[in-house]
């Protein structure tokens, strides 16, 4: 007995070391998650969540997001948060387990997503939710603050929360599944099939197992080694299974022919189900165990959560399999799933095919293998969801919905600048006009673009749309933010027009900052310094650089370049607005000095979204900036005077470097002041002049007449 009694001290001290680290673990997160609970019981059984306790009583729930709604963020992946809800359906606390979001990775703090994260706490599953509503709120929804600069990470962790925070609630009772009616079957569609056709097209589901993948299965377990594959026996066949659903007319008349689907059919009741199951091989899926008044133990259908196992009432004999290339399937029957098996033939469906193995007089291990099918819709009348149950719609629609203002504003502000874009040779013909319009619009850009819209696109929207395009690209994840999506979009249409100029010159808010520091320093006279053309052309290539530099390391690790990305000062002048690290702050001020002394220095030569755009700016279709033959030849006005230095010597516009001010084609149109224009109201006034006096009649000096003047 003392032995016996050292042996269970020993097991228990064993034991708890064990479970030490689990229960520290679990000191940690729970009273953040669920501030109420002491312990975490047992998962839930076809529920994705685990109890948690408190005096050994159930009092809610905890669960992970990506185990039930993960929704993809701005990186592509999901934001895995842990969520607890307690038994009235009210969230008690949520954790950001782990996320890989570049755009919160550097400059946000994790501690503003815990107070994100933290607002969520109190709200019940009955309630709508939305992230960043406008000061008008939507009637009916609770409002969530946004964070700024990370408007479409947080939109995602909030709806990630509470759809999974109801789903949990339906599947426990808490909410009631407010789900649609389910599918019906279209007996008037019927189409001649052979088994191959039905096996493609997915209307005849295939489970196919080796030997050797059934002993891997047990690999570990006390069964290892029962009725293990013989050595080179491996890839034989274990079991070959199919299954289908027979309601279907195209599906069980060509699999039963027409006789033994019409005695099928008038044998089934109200909303009961028909499923063929049929295999070969040397394993049965009914087993030779099965007893009177049984229950079928090897074969269970799941759907939606919920598993069902047929008995002995439920099966019927199949006699034979009559579509053309069926192959010789000598196990095969019939099972009915009934009415209260809450069956819906429009979702798809699960046939799990449990593999026994005996281990000794009494014990038996079980491993568990499965397929999935699912009925092709044109058999089927699908209604549509409740209209009161919108959660499965695209969760851009819904952000678009609240930001109809911020679009309608960001709209109309790129119709004016199409309208200066098209119209510019009417327009610099009007300085002062433009001007006003001009500098109008780095006002609007700065302040509604930048710091109200938060839409100051980046060299990281670049890397994510490249590394997109590479790995898993979707379209909802960049229409989770439309402002960012529609500014994106008339870069890319102004792009192929225009060039690079049009954003870098107008719709860049830390360029339009710059911009509108270099006038009031010019009129102030704040001395500037100018850069000799051959360093300035070779500064150019510096952004360049810097561009490839960052789309090498994103190539590895996207939230590494948006690291690196911090080169670019717009998180912390625009999105932030200052409100950040003082080194970041530093930064960015500096930048902005800078250009009250040389224009736009930052853009010129630094900026790696600049030269991201350059690039596909190539394929431009026009060149609208016009350009006499005398431009540089040896005219050299328009080249001194271009404040961005994107003119050569010999008069030819680089377009990769042009911001598109317009300031050259004032010039262009100037009688004043451009040598070629001049010269040609010289013309017109000396025309002009000699035909009014010949009108008068008065004697026309010979010098005239020569075309010389004194």
């Amino acid at each position: 007995m003392r032995v016996l009694h050292t042996w269970l001290v020993m097991l228990g001290l064993l034991v708890a070391a064990l479970l030490s680290p689990l229960a520290q673990a679990q000191a940690e997160w729970l009273p953040t998650v669920f501030p109420e609970a002491d312990a975490v019981g047992e998962p839930l059984e076809g529920v994705a969540a685990t109890h948690v306790l408190r005096d050994g009583e159930p009092v809610g729930y905890v669960f992970e997001t990506n185990d039930i709604a993960p929704i993809p963020a701005y990186s592509g992946k999901p934001v895995n948060m842990r969520v607890g809800l307690d038994l009235e359906g009210r969230i008690t606390g949520v954790q950001v387990l782990e996320h890989s979001e570049p755009i919160v990775l550097i400059g946000i703090p994790e501690s503003v997503l815990v107070d994100f994260v933290g607002q969520y706490q109190g709200i019940t599953v009955q309630q709508k939710v939305r992230v960043g509503l406008s000061s008008k709120q939507r009637e009916g929804y609770e409002r969530v603050d946004a964070v700024s600069g990370a408007t479409v990470t947080v939109v995602v962790m909030g709806e990630g929360i509470m759809r999974s925070a109801r789903q949990v609630a339906r599947q426990v009772g808490i909410l009631e599944a407010r789900q649609a009616e389910d599918a019906t079957v279209r007996q008037d569609v019927f189409e001649e099939a052979t088994w191959s056709s039905l096996v493609e097209e997915g209307a005849i589901g295939h489970l196919h197992l080796t030997r050797g993948e059934v002993d891997a299965a047990f690999a570990g377990t006390p069964a290892e080694d029962v009725n293990r594959a013989p050595e080179g026996s491996e890839d034989e066949t274990f079991i070959d299974l199919y299954f289908a659903y027979l309601n279907v007319p195209t599906i069980g008349r060509n699999l039963l022919g027409e006789r033994q689907y019409a005695q099928l059919t008038e044998s089934l009741g109200e909303n009961e189900h028909a499923l063929a199951i049929m295999a070969d091989g040397m394993y049965s899926f009914k087993g030779s165990g099965f007893v009177r008044g049984g229950i079928y133990d090897r074969i269970i259908i799941h759907q939606g959560g919920r598993a069902n196992q047929f008995h002995d009432a439920d099966m019927r004999r199949l006699w034979g399999v009559e579509a053309e290339g069926a192959p010789s399937l000598p196990e095969r029957d019939i099972f009915i799933l009934r009415k209260d098996t809450g069956f819906n033939p429009g979702q798809p469906w699960e046939l799990e095919l449990l593999v026994r193995r005996q281990v000794g007089a009494l014990d038996t291990e079980f491993a568990g293998f499965s397929a999935e099918t699912q009925v092709p819709e044109r058999f089927l009348d699908i209604p549509e969801p409740v209209a009161a149950e919108k959660e499965n719609a695209p969760l851009w629609v819904s952000v678009w919905e609240d930001r109809v203002l911020h679009i309608v504003v960001l709209g109309a502000g790129l119709g004016v600048l199409t309208v200066i874009l098209l119209f510019q040779d009417w327009l610099v013909r009007r300085p002062r006009l433009l001007h006003a319009l001009r500098y109008g619009f780095l006002v609007y850009t700065v302040v509604f673009i930048g710091w109200y819209a938060l839409a100051q696109l980046s060299v990281v929207n670049i890397l994510t749309f490249t590394n997109a395009l590479i790995a898993d690209f979707q379209w909802s994840t960049f229409l989770m933010d439309p402002m960012m999506f529609i500014l994106w979009s008339f870069v890319a249409v102004s792009l192929l027009l225009w060039g690079r100029g049009v954003y870098c010159g107008w719709l860049c808010p830390f360029g339009a900052m710059q911009e509108l520091i270099s006038a009031v320093a010019r009129k102030l006279r704040v001395p500037q310094l100018s850069v000799p053309f051959l360093l300035h052309e070779r500064l150019w290539a510096l952004k360049y650089i810097i561009l490839l530099a960052l789309f090498a390391v994103s190539l590895q690790s996207l939230g590494q370049a948006e690291a690196y990305a911090e080169v670019e000062p717009f998180k912390t002048a625009v999105l932030l607005k200052f409100q950040r690290e003082w080194g970041f702050v530093l930064y960015a001020g500096l930048l902005l000095a800078i250009s009250a002394f040389n224009h736009k220095f930052y853009c010129r030569y630094v900026c790696p979204l600049g030269a991201g755009l350059a690039i596909p700016a190539r394929i431009r279709l026009f060149d609208w900036l016009r350009r006499h033959k005398e431009c540089g030849k040896p005219c050299q006005i328009c080249a001194h005077e271009c404040e961005i230095g994107a003119i050569h010597p010999d008069g030819r516009i680089n377009p990769n470097e042009c911001h598109y001010c317009l300031d050259c084609q004032v010039t262009y149109y100037n009688d004043r002041k451009c040598p070629p224009m001049v010269v040609q109201r010289k013309k017109r006034e000396k025309a002009a002049r000699l035909s009014g006096k010949a009108a008068d009649g008065q004697r026309i000096p010979a010098t005239e007449l020569s075309g010389s003047e004194t």
